[in-house]
């Protein structure tokens, strides 16, 4: 039986010369900090116009794989956990104003995602780390009545124990789920004294963690975050 023939598709010069840029930087022939090749040179090397070149540089840009800054060549960057989530924080951001049950979803996947970083933190927490968390719990007790000092301290407390887990992913999500939640919790207008809930809440993992104590830690974490869900919130 004859097979059907499949289209031959043609694909735009700027794909062409994007796998071929991206190819040049995932192979090490260029290196985080290197300058790319100009776009005269670029042009020579592939046989193409200018306009495909910038559109391959746009789409390396937008991947996060080179900066570009005018006047000046376009730079190789290190791929990093937190560049990485930075470069789908936009749409991630149109993602929750559009649908209330992904901030649900959102809230629910911190709750897990912060009962295991937690348990990890209760087994490599240090005395430094012990003093310091105390020190942002002060700092957060300090801006009561100041809603962006005290949110930006609960955020540093979180993050903070992610950090303490060594694995430098945690730490991106982490940061990266804090700054999309925060979106909904500071357009509360009128607090209304939960945020003193917080400061006894934190107290408590803290103590769990001073004595490494994963389960306890773990179920202090959650008391606090299915308590303080309700926080964040569409208007």
């Amino acid at each position: 039986m004859n097979q059907p023939f499949e289209p031959i598709v043609r694909r735009k010069l700027s794909d062409e010369v994007f796998d071929r840029l991206e190819n040049m930087i995932t192979s090490g022939e260029l290196e985080p900090g290197d300058e790319m090749p100009s776009e005269r040179v670029l042009m020579e090397r592939f046989g193409v116009g200018r306009p495909a070149i910038r559109e391959a540089m746009q789409s390396l840009a937008k991947m996060g794989l080179v900066s570009i800054s005018h006047g000046e060549r376009a730079k190789v960057l290190k791929l990093t956990a937190r560049s990485i989530f930075q470069q789908v924080d936009p749409t991630a951001k149109i993602m929750l104003a559009q649908s209330m049950d992904t901030l649900e979803d959102l809230k629910s996947a911190r709750i897990f995602f912060e009962r295991g970083i937690v348990r990890e933190t209760a087994q490599k927490i240090t005395e430094t780390d012990i003093a310091e968390l105390r020190q942002i719990i002060e700092r957060q007790r300090e801006s009561l009545g100041d809603a962006d000092a005290f949110i930006a301290a609960d955020m540093e407390f979180h993050v903070r124990i992610a950090r303490i887990s060594g694995n430098p992913i945690l730490v991106a999500v982490s940061e990266a789920m804090l700054a999309w939640l925060k979106e909904y919790h500071t357009h509360m207008l009128i607090w209304t004294g939960k945020e003193k809930y917080t400061l006894v809440e934190h107290e408590e993992i803290l103590d769990c963690l001073s004595v490494k104590d994963a389960d306890r830690a773990e179920a202090a974490m959650l008391r606090h975050l299915e308590r303080s869900r309700t926080l964040y919130k569409k208007e």
